[in-house]
């Protein structure tokens, strides 16, 4: 894991080093459009959920995996295979929305493609060694990454994205660190091209986006509690029945 997260700092660092040294050739400048707006107040929702299913997938985990013991098929693991690499996915797609010329995203889905393709497959391999009766049903059933429609309809989002406060609390710093650096550039671009009275209407989106965003983590942590004490059998198979029995037991 540390391996890991040094080779993600160096990344950002020349990520960084890039954009500050040529801002013009990355960054997307101009008159604000009504469609800047838009795409803005899109980027920062798929920040906030990116940001949300880390913050599930990773306290999920680390709460009921028994320290690498056991195969999580429920949860957001239940959504898709690798939550964690999803937020990262709608992290980086919402920043380059709220900041960067198209092309970038090119780049940068090639970027995240290279960075996590061979990192996946190494911890396939694993977790089939580890779960050899378990793992391969559960690959066929659950995407790698990329969510199925009939799992978004025939669920409710509590279903596959619990909260809990604590969760939530432990990533706070990468979360607030995240959107301080993305909105101070977007905020300084922008007032400085168009103007502080052009800026407002956007920051009001952006308020609305945060409250809304404040509401939905409301909602699954009181959804999350309700399905700690009582259970919830609906739509589940008796495999991941006996899953929840295990991870939700009685006293919890």
């Amino acid at each position: 894991m540390k391996k890991r997260l040094k080779i993600n700092g160096v990344i950002m660092i020349i990520v960084l080093l890039g954009i500050s040294v040529f801002p013009d050739f990355f960054l997307r400048r101009g008159k604000m459009e009504l469609w800047d707006e838009f795409f803005e107040v899109l980027g920062i929702t798929c920040i906030l959920l990116g940001q949300l299913f880390r913050a599930s997938a990773r306290g999920y985990k680390s709460e009921y995996s028994l320290r690498g013991h056991a195969l999580i098929r429920s949860g957001p693991y239940a959504f898709v295979r690798n939550p964690m690499y999803l937020g990262i996915l709608l992290i980086g797609s919402g920043i380059v929305l709220m900041l960067f010329k198209w092309w970038v995203a090119a780049l940068f889905l090639i970027g995240f493609v290279i960075r996590y393709i061979f990192l996946i497959f190494s911890e396939e391999k694993k977790l089939l060694v580890l779960f050899p009766a378990e793992f391969p049903e559960y690959k066929r059933s659950v995407p790698r990454i990329f969510p199925s429609l009939r799992i978004l309809f025939e669920r409710d989002i509590n279903e596959y994205l619990p909260m809990k406060f604590i969760w939530l609390r432990r990533e706070m710093g990468a979360i607030f660190a995240v959107l301080f650096i993305t909105l101070l550039v977007e905020s300084w671009d922008d007032v400085m091209m168009n103007g502080i009275t052009s800026y407002l209407g956007e920051t009001a989106g952006i308020l609305i986006t945060f409250f809304l965003f404040t509401g939905l983590i409301i909602y699954l942590g009181r959804s999350t509690l309700v399905l700690e004490k009582n259970g919830s059998s609906k739509g589940k198979s008796n495999s991941e029945l006996q899953d929840e029995k295990e991870l939700f037991p009685s006293g919890i």
